[in-house]
């Protein structure tokens, strides 16, 4: 027991008082009797004796009584467990991202959140409150009111130890209190295992009633027609017992098709013909789940023929006048005698077929080619020079070819994961007719392989630089050499890395990919490109090119729609923004990971843990209480003891 007032118990020597007083009025006095009273005697001693017993009664009711009294000022308690953390800062960290639209027993878990914080917070408490993107630092609940009320569905994902890096870097000279406030989707243990077990996080837990969620996740476009285009809508399904729903597509928000699916399977994908145009709309579908997944914007812009050169003997580039029909592509051919260096710029992909000698000119132009966003194919000569060879490619990263090789190999693996493949074949093809070289270059590169050896050496490989694709062959693919050129693999392999960097598919970005985008755009060096809806705009991160403008958005959009880029007033491009599909799967929390940790049910629940842990137990009331009840003794002695 403590006592907020020690020194209140001096006086307790007050005590000393009523016991003289006591021992005064139980002094002895010399007895003398009367003959005229003698009968009296027996009664008067059976007085006295009573009268002894209550004086002794009173007095220990008033020293009772007095130590009562000033135990009460002292004001003694009982000092509690965590009473050294009543000082700590109070900071809480609350997700905001699209899982908490999920439904729960009251509600959308984030406005029950709101609600309960609204509810539930002491209006004198002084705390912080962290989001996925906003920070309101030593605030009240008073203060920030109207910003939770108004508080937005964030598309940044809910990263907790990006959000206690920025609490840490907050100094204080006092310990924290973290309390998080999240669904748990998006944490990992490795978010947690930095934590400071000091300032470890409390978490609340709100759980969805149903996990179930369909989420439409990619559009592309499945085949292309004389006059249409067979678009492939993918969704996935999260949960169990789906009944079929209805999917929507619309474009420039005019309904042109619907439909409805079954989802039997965890993927599923369905297919709709639009006329072959320009498209600005999305699909949509209507589920009891999330809803931030459940429309996917796209845009198809008007097909613009890519321009192709290809460098070295007229007969050896005839394969590519087949591949680069002029349906799709502006291609043209030359040696390298009549070869205009001043229309090199001007293309989107550049083949060098079978030079058997690189000047150093064109080297130089095909660097900077490169470099503003150009897409190279290197097919080496079986006499072109080693160190030749090196001094072209050593512009664009770390490979090297190394000797010719006469040894005749089969070309047998597919990275179906490369760019160059990834849409290409609906499933892994294992056993295909292998096409082969005869003499091929040792190619060492520090990129993946695009086509393998059997003995696992590159055939292709490519760069995987932000901007302009380099393809590199390590054997000469003429029909002397090789039968590639037979193989179904010439068509995607040539066709795809040509058209790298155009918008010719769909056009479906999300918010938060830092990847480049390329538009068909010829500006002054002052020019600036905005992108704008009714909405929003935003001005993004640009370099010019040569007939290109390169572009990074970062985290803008802050809202997923269909957008345009302008040129001032001119109209340059449709380009669409969708949330991530990060947070689609609701069953993906893991209880276990958080084990360690405190949890409440809720925040009423956190608060008042919080008072009564940390809060002393004041006992000076039960003292003045007893010194009534002795205030009461004393009188019932009085009155009624003789």
């Amino acid at each position: 027991m403590h006592f907020k007032n020690p020194e209140i118990l001096y006086f307790l020597f007050a005590l000393i008082v009523p016991v003289l007083v006591h021992l005064f009025q139980l002094r002895r006095f010399k007895k003398e009797y009367f003959t005229n009273v003698q009968f009296l005697k027996a009664l008067t001693i059976q007085t006295r004796k009573s009268s002894k017993v209550k004086k002794w009664l009173l007095l220990t009711s008033r020293l009772f009584l007095l130590t009562c009294i000033i135990f009460a000022f002292a004001q003694p308690f009982f000092e509690s467990e965590e009473s050294k953390n009543a000082n700590n800062e109070l900071y809480i960290i609350l997700d905001n991202s699209f899982s908490m639209q999920a439904k729960g027993k009251k509600g959308e878990l984030l406005k029950r959140a709101v609600q309960d914080l609204l509810e539930e917070t002491p209006e004198n408490l002084n705390f912080s409150l962290l989001t996925n993107t906003e920070s309101y630092w030593n605030t009240d609940i008073k203060s920030i009111r109207g910003e939770l009320q108004n508080i937005q569905y964030s598309a940044t994902a809910f990263k907790l130890d990006n959000i206690i890096a920025k609490l840490e870097a907050h100094k204080t000279p006092f310990k924290k209190d973290i309390v998080v406030i999240t669904d748990g989707i998006g944490i990992n243990s490795k978010q947690l295992q930095d934590n400071d077990k000091l300032d470890a996080p409390i978490f609340i837990v709100p759980k969805a009633v149903k996990n179930n969620n369909i989420s439409i996740d990619s559009v592309f476009i499945q085949k292309t027609l004389d006059q249409f285009y067979e678009i492939s809508v993918q969704l996935s399904n999260y949960g169990e017992d789906f009944d079929p729903k209805p999917i929507s597509l619309y474009n420039n928000n005019a309904l042109i098709a619907k439909t409805t699916i079954t989802l039997d399977t965890r993927k599923k994908s369905i297919n709709f013909t639009i006329p072959k145009q320009a498209f600005h709309g999305y699909v949509t579908i209507d589920d009891n789940g999330l809803n931030y997944d459940n429309v996917l914007y796209f845009s198809i812009s008007k097909a613009q023929k890519t321009n192709v050169i290809a460098i070295g003997d007229l007969a050896k580039n005839t394969f590519l006048s087949r591949i680069y029909t002029s349906e799709e592509f502006n291609f043209n051919s030359y040696t390298l005698s009549t070869l205009d260096y001043n229309k090199l710029e001007e293309q989107d992909a550049i083949v060098l077929n079978e030079l058997d000698e690189i000047p150093q000119a064109l080297i130089t132009t095909l660097k900077s080619f490169v470099e503003k966003g150009g897409n190279l194919i290197v097919i080496p000569s079986a006499i072109c020079s080693v160190s030749n060879l090196n001094t072209l490619i050593a512009n664009f990263g770390k490979i090297k070819f190394n000797s010719l090789e006469n040894i005749e190999k089969l070309i047998t693996k597919i990275n179906f994961s490369h760019p160059v493949y990834n849409s290409v074949f609906e499933k892994k093809v294992i056993n295909f007719q292998y096409p082969k070289t005869k003499k091929s270059f040792s190619l060492s590169s520090s990129y993946p392989a695009v086509l393998s050896y059997e003995d696992q050496s590159n055939f292709l490989t490519s760069t995987n630089n932000p901007l302009g694709k380099v393809a590199i062959f390590a054997a000469p693919i003429n029909i002397e050499n090789s039968n590639f050129q037979q193989s179904p693999l010439i068509v995607p392999t040539f066709y795809k890395i040509a058209t790298y960097n155009q918008n010719n598919g769909v056009n479906a970005l999300f918010i938060g990919n830092n990847d480049p985008y390329f538009t068909e755009a010829s500006l002054s060096k002052d020019a600036i490109l905005t992108i704008k809806n009714k909405e929003e705009q935003f001005i993004p991160v640009q370099q010019i090119l040569n007939n290109k403008v390169k572009m990074t958005f970062g985290d803008y959009p802050q809202q997923a729609g269909n957008f345009t880029i302008f040129n001032k007033k001119e109209l340059i491009e449709n380009i669409s923004f969708n949330y991530a599909r990060t947070e689609s799967n609701l069953a993906s929390a893991n209880g276990n990971i958080r084990s360690n940790y405190k949890t409440f049910v809720s925040i009423k629940s956190l608060f008042d843990t919080l008072q009564t842990d940390r809060t002393d137990n004041q006992i000076w009331k039960w003292f003045v209480i007893f010194a009534l009840l002795f205030v009461l003794t004393e009188m019932a002695i009085i009155r009624f003891i003789k």
